[in-house]
């Protein structure tokens, strides 16, 4: 009875001066308010079920592309409070995991006589602002109709995919028309620095007076490392482990309309890493938001 007086009035009187008052221990007091905290169950805490139910929810919509430090973020996003080891540990024991990566074979042909660009970036992969500086590369992908090549422009400050272009050949008309679709999606200032590898389709006549009628800079990298392409590399990483591994496309046009609903999801809605786990688009208009802010 004397720690519920107590209870009932320490906002008006320091517990202190009750519990001398009353002729009792203030620690006494403490130690019975911690096991009733402890007694009590946490009704903000979800349970383990409710907290599986939204993982797998979250796993199928992604196609299982999220290891547990972005399911983490994602389910912080979604309003859902709970630890990161939590998470984890729930995910291990149910084998909820990311799809494993595998090796690819490059796709880059650098014997050829064509003049090659500097490289401006030296590996530095930030920017300060969109349409400073894109990176582009060409993959490929395997359907039951044959080859279906795949090139993409990004943009760095977002890692937005901004361009892209299909087709069953690897031409320089290829990576001529990802680069056209960037400059119409961006109408870019001029200057902007494209960074490239040494393949011929980048050096070619084609894809170098395209970059010239637009005001942009070729970049590339050195002979026959794929680091200094990093970016590019990691998002071929992330699509054909997302949707390609172990897919079966019948057609071409089933393997790019996967493709082109990945890139929708990579842009739109995939928490990246790099930009503190929002997806480029968020990044961007994150960024403007702010531009718009300190210039009011």
């Amino acid at each position: 009875m004397k720690y519920a007086f107590i209870e009932r009035n320490r906002r008006h009187w320091p517990v202190s001066v009750l519990s001398e008052v009353l002729e009792v221990s203030p620690s006494g007091y403490h130690q019975r308010q911690r096991r009733s905290v402890q007694d009590k169950p946490h009704r903000s805490r979800v349970s383990n079920d409710a907290l599986l139910a939204n993982i797998k929810a979250i796993h199928t919509q992604v196609k299982g592309e999220y290891g547990w430090p972005r399911m983490w973020k994602e389910l912080l996003a979604r309003g859902v409070r709970v630890g990161k080891e939590r998470v984890r540990k729930l995910m291990a024991q149910h084998g909820i995991r990311a799809r494993h990566k595998r090796k690819y074979i490059a796709t880059t042909n650098s014997n050829h006589d064509l003049p090659v660009a500097p490289n401006l970036l030296e590996r530095n992969f930030t920017a300060t602002a969109p349409n400073q500086t894109w990176t582009t590369d060409i993959t490929y992908l395997a359907t039951a109709e044959g080859w279906v090549y795949l090139a993409v422009i990004i943009d760095l400050f977002s890692r937005q995919v901004v361009g892209w272009s299909m087709q069953p050949h690897m031409k320089a008309e290829l990576v001529t028309d990802a680069l056209r679709m960037a400059w119409f999606r961006r109408r870019p200032d001029s200057g902007v620095i494209v960074h490239s590898d040494r393949g011929s389709q980048y050096c070619s006549g084609l894809f170098q007076d395209t970059l010239k009628a637009y005001g942009m800079r070729s970049s590339m990298s050195r002979r026959g490392d794929c680091w200094d392409n990093a970016p590019t590399e990691s998002l071929w990483g992330s699509l054909k482990v997302a949707r390609m591994h172990g897919r079966h496309f019948a057609t071409r046009r089933a393997a790019m309309d996967e493709v082109i609903d990945w890139l929708g999801f990579y842009n739109a809605c995939r928490l990246h890493s790099t930009l503190n786990y929002v997806s480029p688009m968020t990044f961007e208009k994150n960024w403007v938001a702010a531009q718009r802010g300190e210039a009011a």
